[in-house]
């Protein structure tokens, strides 16, 4: 795992971080149960603070994708698996669309209307009125 910051970014470095962690779990470099470095060598190895790299660390958690424990350190979640194959999927859609002339932008569309219309894909119970 090779982790990769800017100082010169705009971006807080901590989102840097937990992003080339999030890469390397959709390329698949890193898969669940990998055990990722403590907060303290990271911090040294990039000439940052260790709070940075716990905020990543634990942004990556509230996201289901590493879990953090005592005596255990951060581990790359099972939750974590499927990321790898729908990045896949991902990226066969934008070569397919790329193929039959669709911009980037259309495409973004497209996934956005079809994020919006969520009650096809419901159950019947998500689909039931709450009564106030």
């Amino acid at each position: 795992m090779l982790l990769r910051v800017d100082a010169d970014s705009a971006r807080p470095l901590y989102d840097q971080v937990a992003a080339s962690i999030r890469a390397d779990i959709l390329a698949g470099a890193l898969a669940p149960g990998d055990r990722l470095p403590p907060a303290r060598d990271v911090a040294g190895a990039l000439e940052i603070n260790q709070h940075t790299v716990l905020h990543a660390y634990q942004r990556l958690r509230d996201e289901g994708l590493i879990d953090l424990r005592r005596g255990r350190g951060a581990v790359i979640a099972a939750s974590a698996a499927p990321l790898a194959e729908l990045a896949h999927d991902i990226d066969v859609l934008v070569r397919k669309a790329a193929a039959l002339g669709v911009s980037a932008e259309t495409l973004a569309g497209i996934v956005h209307s079809h994020r919006g219309d969520r009650s096809d894909h419901r159950t019947p119970e998500e689909n039931q009125e709450v009564s106030p």
